[in-house]
């Protein structure tokens, strides 16, 4: 099957591809929609499309260079871009002042604090202390907020202290360092406003500014933020795919970014007494049922919520076919990869729809505002509001869970942290493998997943095969990894498939050539990683032989991701290119500019074996950089 000559897009998971068209019967999916779809329009693909005043739409073409204000396709493409990246950047910016504001409520209320380790190393990082640990997670909180309330004018202060030394001296350098993130997005949409800006080299020099802000607050601060109040990742092996789903539990299916949003809800679940209200109505207790990036967040977090979490089942477009066995009794939303799709579905299969934040608001889900005060009051609701969903649909729908779906043990749990114990306390293992050409080089195999790049994480898997064939140590983190897992790159026998000398490192640490770092967010710890291996040596970051690969990148969110992987000076892949061909300046200096600016650039190809050779050729020119063979 192939998106191009049947009915059904391609995945590269087939047990699930084989599920899904079983139910085409019944549930429409993207899978289906694909094929609708498949007729794209070129001058969006080009970015050359303006629709900001009523002259428009304007359309550029070589017989029409200009829109009728005058705007060229570079001015057109960068302020399309520059939105873009702005609305990227924004969206994790909101997850990081909501998480930043639950650590606050923690500190204020004596709350539960899961690390006082992770507590105590941010603290450090930041040179926040206090003998109190709850005072400490307000002034943390604090500082981190008044960052990213800051006024453009004024620099966020704590960049310096998150950043590596090098990078924000180029920063500065270049003229980039960024003002308050709120400020940065605000003037990122006044910027690409009609007859404002018409500078793309600006503009685009704006869009790195909006990725360090992502980066070190939205991905990096997130997760530092989390590990405070939801406990440090743990490595360990766990089940992955549909056969986590136990039919015989009151399944809750929560999708979205903002794992520290329920915190309380999971502690609560795990109570005797809450556990008796569901064997009450005939079923065992409750579970989470893992999918889209929180799903990764708990699993990288799993270790400490066995009670309650199933497992992760798969990534932003599994998310349907996971509704379709009918063992979902309700679905909790509080973000972004929550597809539209899901609504027809649950009504169908009387799935309870909630939503935490109104950002994240499904027309047919109740919204429960999320109030910090009345924490409790929402816990409880959520379990009664489960409770009835249960009681409502369990009988009146067929429950088909493929079993067959997924493995048993697939590693996860891995963190910037707990790496670099497992090697030892430093990075020197890692180096010295590199250094000597057993490890050639690592790329960060990031972002989401889409149904166009040669369809559901085809091009992602296909890559992946290819790199780690080339003795190149695979970092993961986003819906990239749910599909890289469910088709069992990160279980026993993976080894296989890898370079003889990835494959002998592997059996000898018993890990797989692929590691799980979790949710997108974790882009953010991938970037802690390249910050110190780069520090060891004493080089900047370019000098690395280090890349990423965005393959199935999605939507804003991620244009923002690579926004800041740019800006740290990284080759970038991408199986499609953004919105920006149209644009032959900005499209220079994406691909070709930036390398002489941050030292980075992006690389479009869609094919995985001609991608994965470009990625090693990047990588074997850092090594010959840094005189290594």
């Amino acid at each position: 099957m192939n998106c191009n000559t049947c009915k059904m897009c391609e995945s590269a998971d087939k047990r699930l591809e084989s599920f899904v068209a079983s139910k085409a019967g019944e549930f429409e999916t993207a899978f289906q929609r694909t094929i609708d779809q498949k007729v794209k329009c070129g001058f969006g693909l080009q970015g050359v499309c303006c629709r900001l005043c009523s002259n428009g739409p304007c359309r550029v073409t070589p017989k029409s260079p200009r829109g009728i204000c005058g705007a060229d396709a570079d001015t057109i493409v960068a302020r399309n871009f520059l939105r873009a990246v702005s609305a990227g950047a924004a969206c994790y910016l909101h997850v990081v002042e909501n998480t930043a504001l639950n650590v606050k409520h923690v500190g204020e209320n004596n709350g539960v604090i899961k690390s006082e380790k992770a507590l105590n190393i941010l603290g450090e990082e930041l040179g926040i202390f206090d003998d109190d640990p709850h005072k400490r997670c307000v002034k943390i909180a604090d500082a981190i907020l008044k960052d990213l309330y800051k006024p453009r004018y004024e620099k966020m202060e704590l960049v310096e202290k998150l950043a590596y030394h090098m990078r924000v001296d180029k920063w500065k350098e270049l003229g980039i360092m960024p003002g308050g993130a709120k400020s940065e997005v605000f003037d990122g949409c006044v910027k690409s406003s009609t007859n404002l800006s018409s500078d793309p080299v600006d503009m685009l020099m704006h869009c790195l500014s909006l990725g360090i802000c992502t980066g070190l607050y939205g991905l990096t601060l997130t997760n530092l933020l989390n590990d405070i109040v939801l406990g440090d990742p743990v490595i360990r092996m766990a089940p992955v795919g549909f056969r986590v789903i136990d039919e015989d539990y009151i399944n809750i299916m929560v999708t979205g970014h903002q794992h520290s949003t329920f915190a309380s809800f999971q502690e609560k679940i795990k109570l005797p007494e809450v556990v008796e209200v569901a064997k009450s109505v005939g079923a065992k207790g409750f579970r989470l049922v893992g999918c889209t990036c929180v799903g990764q967040d708990l699993q990288l977090r799993g270790e400490h919520y066995k009670e309650i979490f199933a497992g992760h089942a798969g990534n932003n477009y599994t998310s349907e076919a996971v509704l379709a066995t009918g063992a979902v009794d309700m679905v909790v939303s509080e973000f972004n990869c929550t597809i539209p799709g899901l609504e027809p579905i649950a009504d169908k299969l009387q799935v309870k729809m909630i939503c935490l934040d109104d950002v994240a608001k499904k027309k047919n889900a109740e919204l429960i505002q999320l109030d910090r005060d009345k924490f409790d009051e929402i816990d409880h609701r959520l379990i009664n509001e489960a409770v009835e969903a249960y009681k409502a649909r369990r009988g009146n729908v067929t429950i088909d869970i493929p079993k067959d779906h997924g493995y048993d043990e697939s590693l996860t749990g891995v963190s910037e942290k707990n790496l670099k114990e497992f090697l030892g306390g430093n990075w020197k293992p890692l180096i010295d493998l590199i250094a000597d050409g057993t490890i050639k080089g690592v790329v960060g195999v990031v972002g989401c997943s889409n149904m166009t790049a040669g369809g559901h994480d085809v091009h992602t898997v296909e890559l992946v095969k290819e790199l780690i064939k080339k003795d190149i140590l695979v970092l993961s983190a986003g819906c990239s990894t749910g599909g890289l897992e469910n088709v069992g790159l990160m279980s026993p026998g993976a080894e296989e498939l890898a370079g003889e000398n990835l494959k002998a490192v592997c059996k000898k640490l018993n890990i797989p050539p692929v590691l799980n770092f979790g949710p997108c967010l974790a882009i953010g710890r991938i970037e802690i990683v390249v910050s110190e291996l780069a520090a060891a040596l004493n080089v900047d970051i370019p000098q690395l032989p280090v890349a990423l690969s965005a393959p199935q990148w999605l939507e804003e969110q991620a244009l923002a991701d690579g926004a800041f992987g740019l800006a740290l000076g990284l080759p970038l892949h991408l199986a499609l290119p953004p919105f920006i061909t149209g644009g032959p300046l900005v499209t220079q200096v994406l691909t070709e500019g930036l390398k002489d600016i941050t030292g980075g650039s992006v690389i479009v190809d869609p094919d995985p074996e001609s991608a994965a050779n470009t990625l090693e050729s990047e990588i074997l020119d850092r090594r010959k950089g840094l005189g290594l063979k």
